[in-house]
């Protein structure tokens, strides 16, 4: 009985074993399945990548994992590139065997679990291109056999951690295209291994370690694009595996240093956009591997010591953006097969002619030499560059012509020649290049006819001959070019006709005649250009109706036709929904402003000024809600303001003057906060000036002049403290002008006459210091005195207050008013003595004042002196010596008269002279008074004397007596 129990229990015990060891045996697959489930519970997968991750197979046939050769571990989990959301699950530290982990080029978020530290045998962790945030964990120091570790392209912020440095069997770390800060860490050093550096694209800080010398295998190093400073440490050169330097768009200073020639493997070289100085280090041209060398965007100066006989390698050489003054040595490049593809040496202050030696680069396939100071002229030899596709020589001072060998470049695609001194005319010989592609000859002094052999170049596809004097017609054969984009012809003295082949250029996208002598009518073959996005014909004597196809044209978005003599309906160019700026100005067209254009919502500025359109505004431009710019002046538009354009919110230039608007102006105006000129001038408008006007904070210009407006002048135009010009003149104004216009302290044009206001001047005006063009008060009723601060306006230039009631002396304070070259006080109730200084003035500007005295009018009485007192004892003694003297003469004169009239009177009768009263000399003004906004009596010939008639005598002043001898007293004297 009792070995009966022994054995069951015996029995029991292997039973409990073998339940207890099955799933031990079992754990690594079971277990990392468990895991593997839980992490794909934190991630979003829209593409179904998981689908195939169920207990119901084994885990190595699932999608992203390899497992070992025994099937018993995983040693990789790649899911790359998979749509993946979510989060990383720190449940992937529970995956112990785990070698490499790739989840990069996805959408995962959050942050980089520390528990990641716990994967020890983690060779490999790449979570580049996601968007994880916050700092990058520590515990990515404890992963001692990570060789890759690239989590750059991410949202990680704080510092490059120093226990970066513990990663000693790291190959590649890729920390690019992130938000990290603070400096490099010494420790980096540390990372004997190291073969990749990449830290481009952040805003690390600092300067670069001495101990970064230690990194013996780094071979690629970029730190481009960030905010180090300091100089370049001369411990770099310790880094004789490297092959790339990238160390551009930083902060560094001081000179290049000279040992970096010690990198000999080194093929890529860019510290461009720094602050380097001095000179290039001629030994520079020890790097005999160096492929590519960009120094460009930085302070640097002196002679270019650079040898294509040396760098025999060197393929791209860029230098542009410096202060280097002096060309290329003679014998830069010498050898026969040189490798230099790429030359840029733009924006530098290096003069003189073109550097011919540059020619002996014979593989040479883009030059740019612009922005420098050559001048002279092109070189004939330039067809020897014969593998050149980009030629840009811009923004220099080349004189003379375009050598026709230039058509011998067969390889050429771009010609950039803009802003010289080039003159003659465009080579025929162009016509044989069939690569170019772009023509770029604006702002030179060209001339000559734009040659019909141009429209044989069949890939042309960007032509700009803008601010030229090319004459002639445009080739009848243009519509060959079907490849062109942009055909840029402006500002040139083209006549004849558009060539209906241009509408055949389908591809074309901008199309600037503007600024020429072109006539004829717009093609209808324009209608075809279905991508045209830009067409500018202002500035011609283009005539005709718009031909309807333009209605085709649904792209078009920028239009300027002013300045023609286009007429009939402006309809056809209502076609495209996508227009923002449509300028019509100073055109014949007439009849209505078509609704339609209201479907073109995102029009921002709209011009049809100058011509002869009638009707009402259409109803539906409050639809217009993004328009900046409308002028619809001088016209023939009619009907009032409907309230309906009070949406019209973003108005910043509102121009209606010289219509047939009537009815009240509209108080909605003041709730345009962004309106900054306002031009209702020259209407019939009625009513008073709306005080909501005064809310138009941004108002620069408001002028309301030649309506029908009455009532008094708004204190809220008091509120308008950026205007610069305020025009209320010819209306009906009545009441003072309100002492707040002093808070508009940047006014330089104030006109407020012809209306019938009245009160005193506002001293206040006095305090617009920035009055200049004009102040215009005339034609008013004001009355009481000029107000003396009026002379503290010293820009003043005009000043007008002719036709009041002005009282009293003329204030001396105006005669400091050294700018004023026009003034006008005529015809006011003024006393007293003109200042000395308004004495050029012609008469007509006091004219009207019956006490004013003083230069230019006749002088004031002698006995008092300037300003009004009396005079000095010395002077009143020789007044009274004068006046003795003077008497004493006019009796002796009486006597001699009287003795003579005796003497007649006894030989001869007396004829007593009935017509010898003197009579009064009469002023009038020699033209006609009236009434002017800008100039009235400012005609300095405007006053003459009228003379008498024959039949009397006028005496002069000195003349005491006027009397008439009978005709035998004559003769007898």
């Amino acid at each position: 009985m009792e070995n009966f129990h022994f054995s069951n229990l015996i029995l029991l015990f292997f039973s409990l074993l073998v339940a207890f060891l099955v799933p031990c045996f079992g754990q690594n697959n079971s277990s990392d399945s468990y895991w593997l489930l839980r992490i794909k519970s934190e991630l979003v997968d829209p593409f179904g990548v998981f689908d195939n991750w169920s207990q119901e197979t084994s885990i190595c046939t699932w999608n992203g994992i390899t497992c070992t050769d025994d099937q018993d571990h995983i040693l990789s989990l790649n899911l790359s590139n998979s749509g993946l959301a979510g989060i990383i699950s720190p449940d992937f530290s529970k995956l112990n065997s785990l070698e490499n982990l790739d989840l990069s080029l996805n959408s995962i978020s959050g942050q980089i679990p520390p528990d990641i530290g716990k994967l020890q045998n983690l060779k490999q962790l790449e979570l580049f291109s996601n968007s994880l945030t916050r700092t990058i964990p520590s515990e990515i120091g404890f992963l001692k056999k990570l060789e890759v570790l690239r989590i750059g392209d991410n949202l990680l912020t704080g510092q490059i951690i120093p226990d970066i440095g513990n990663l000693t069997e790291l190959r590649i770390l890729g920390l690019a295209y992130c938000q990290l800060s603070g400096k490099i860490p010494k420790e980096i050093g540390k990372l004997k291994n190291l073969q990749f550096l990449d830290l481009q694209e952040n805003s690390i800080s600092g300067i670069i370690p001495e101990e970064i010398s230690g990194c013996k295998n780094l071979q690629n190093f970029a730190a481009s694009n960030n905010k180090i400073e300091g100089e370049i440490p001369g411990s770099i050169s310790g880094l004789e595996s490297l092959q790339i330097l990238n160390l551009a768009n930083n902060s560094f200073s001081g000179k290049i240093p000279v040992d970096l020639s010690r990198l000999s493997n080194l093929k890529y070289l860019n510290l461009q956009g720094n602050e380097l100085g001095g000179e290039i280090p001629v030994e520079i041209n020890h790097l005999v591997n160096l492929a590519m060398l960009d120094l460009s965007n930085n302070n640097l100066s002196g002679p270019i010591n650079l040898l294509n006989t040396h760098l025999k390698n060197l393929e791209v050489l860029a230098l542009s953006v410096n202060f280097f003054t002096e060309s290329f040595p003679e014998d830069f490049c010498t050898r026969k097969h040189s490798s230099l593809r790429q030359l840029f040496l733009a924006q530098n202050d290096i003069s003189g002619e073109f550097p011919t030696e540059i020619l002996n680069c014979s593989s040479l396939q883009q030059l740019d030499l612009s922005g420098n100071k050559f001048s002279g002229v092109l070189p004939t030899g330039l067809e020897k560059l014969e593998h050149l596709t980009d030629l840009s020589l811009n923004n220099n001072s080349f004189s003379g012509i375009i050598p026709p060998e230039i058509g011998n470049m067969s390889n050429l695609e771009s010609i950039f020649l803009f802003g010289n001194m080039i003159t003659g005319g465009i080579p025929a010989e162009i016509g044989k290049l069939q690569k170019l592609s772009s023509l770029y000859l604006y702002d030179n002094q060209m001339t000559g006819t734009i040659p019909r052999e141009l429209t044989n170049c069949s890939s042309l596809a960007e032509i700009d001959f803008f601010g030229n004097h090319f004459r002639g017609e445009i080739p009848p054969t243009i519509g060959k070019l079907k490849n062109l984009v942009i055909l840029q012809l402006r500002q040139n003295e083209l006549s004849g006709t558009i060539p209906s082949s241009l509408g055949y250029c389908r591809k074309l996208q901008r199309l600037a005649l503007a600024d020429n002598k072109l006539s004829g009518s717009i093609p209808s073959t324009f209608g075809f250009l279905s991508e045209l996005f830009l067409i500018t014909l202002y500035n011609n004597s283009l005539s005709g109706a718009l031909p309807q196809s333009l209605f085709h044209l649904k792209n078009l978005s920028i239009v300027n036709f002013s300045h023609n003599r286009l007429s009939g309906s402006i309809f056809p160019l209502t076609g495209s929904n996508s227009l923002t700026v449509l300028d019509l100005t100073n055109n014949s067209f007439s009849k209505i402003i078509p609704s339609r254009l209201a479907m073109s919502t995102n029009l921002r500025r709209l011009r049809l000024a100058h011509n002869f359109l009638s009707g009402n505004i259409p109803s539906e431009f409050s639809q217009l809600k993004e328009i900046h710019f409308l002028d619809l002046s001088f016209n023939n538009l009619t009907g009032e303001l409907e309230n309906g354009f009070s949406g019209l919110t973003k108005l910043t230039h509102l121009l209606l003057n010289n219509n047939q608007f009537f009815g009240k102006i509209p108080t909605w105006l003041g709730s345009i906060e962004e309106l900054g000129e306002l031009d209702l001038s020259s209407n019939t408008f009625n009513g008073t000036v709306p005080a909501e006007l005064g809310n138009c904070s941004k108002l620069i210009k408001l002028s309301i002049h030649s309506n029908t407006l009455t009532g008094s002048i708004p204190h809220e135009i008091g509120n308008l403290s950026l205007l610069n010009v305020l025009n209320l003149q010819k209306n009906n104004l009545s009441g003072p002008i309100p002492p707040t216009i002093q808070q508009c302290r940047k006014l330089y044009e104030l006109r407020l006459s012809e209306n019938d206001l009245t009160g005193r001047i506002p001293p206040e005006l006095g305090t617009l210091s920035e009055l200049q063009v004009i102040l215009d008060l005339s034609f008013n009723q004001l009355s009481g005195q000029i107000p003396s601060s009026i002379g503290n306006l010293i820009k003043l230039e005009r000043l007008n207050l002719s036709s009041n009631k002005l009282q009293g002396k003329i204030p001396n304070s105006l005669g400091q008013l050294s700018s004023l070259h026009r003034i006008n006080l005529s015809i006011n109730h003024l006393k007293g003595q003109i200042p000395t200084t308004f004495s050029t003035f012609p008469l007509s500007s006091f004219m009207g004042n019956e006490n004013l005295c003083g230069p230019p009018l006749v002088s004031c009485s002698e006995s008092k002196g300037q300003n009004g007192k009396y005079l000095s004892e010395s002077q009143v003694a020789g007044v009274i010596v004068a006046i003795v003297f003077t008497s004493t003469l006019i009796c002796l004169f009486l006597v001699y008269v009287m003795v003579r009239i005796w003497w007649n009177w006894r030989n001869v009768a007396i004829v007593c002279s009935e017509n010898g009263e003197k009579e009064e000399e009469k002023w009038v003004y020699g033209e006609e008074i009236v009434k002017s906004s800008d100039h009235q009596f400012w005609n300095s010939n405007s006053m003459a004397v009228v003379q008498q008639s024959q039949g009397k005598k006028v005496c002069e002043a000195t003349c005491i007596f006027d009397f008439k001898l009978s005709s035998s007293a004559r003769t007898k004297n």
